[in-house]
């Protein structure tokens, strides 16, 4: 049980059923809570040079890269079930979408391995390193 009390269950049936979708991580925050038609808002023209992605958002200039998802890991993307309305705060969450790669952004600068984001990828990897036995 988490610390606050609450549960969140994952209904991995959900998971066949999944769409494999082209994600990007945009550098922004939108301020809304609920559906949305992104597709509408959001239809990026990219551009490719010299293995550098840059596109234009709402007239800001990002700079992209393909992340590729640990080897061994999916990612998931999550949507809560509809449930009846109940006095319980546990959660559960269907899988909506499935990825095993993602484009990211940045404003005006290309990625690098410095970024937050790419550093990620590379904890379940390194992880796995410091939690193996050690010889000798």
């Amino acid at each position: 049980m988490a610390a606050n009390g609450c549960v969140t269950a994952v209904q991995l049936g959900s998971l066949s059923q999944a769409d494999k979708s082209q994600l990007h991580l945009l550098p922004c925050e939108v301020e809304h809570d609920g559906p949305a038609d992104v597709a509408m808002f959001f239809s990026p023209t990219v551009k490719e040079h010299k293995c550098e992605k840059t596109v234009s958002f709402r007239g800001r200039g990002l700079k992209g890269q393909e992340v590729n998802c640990p080897q061994g890991y999916t990612g998931l993307v999550l949507k809560e079930a509809q449930r009846p309305s109940s006095d319980q705060e546990d959660r559960i969450v269907m899988v909506s979408s499935v990825f095993h790669n993602f484009t990211y952004w940045n404003l005006e600068t290309p990625p690098t391995s410095d970024d937050c984001v790419v550093m990620a990828m590379a904890w379940p990897k390194l992880a796995e390193m410091i939690h193996a036995p050690v010889d000798g």
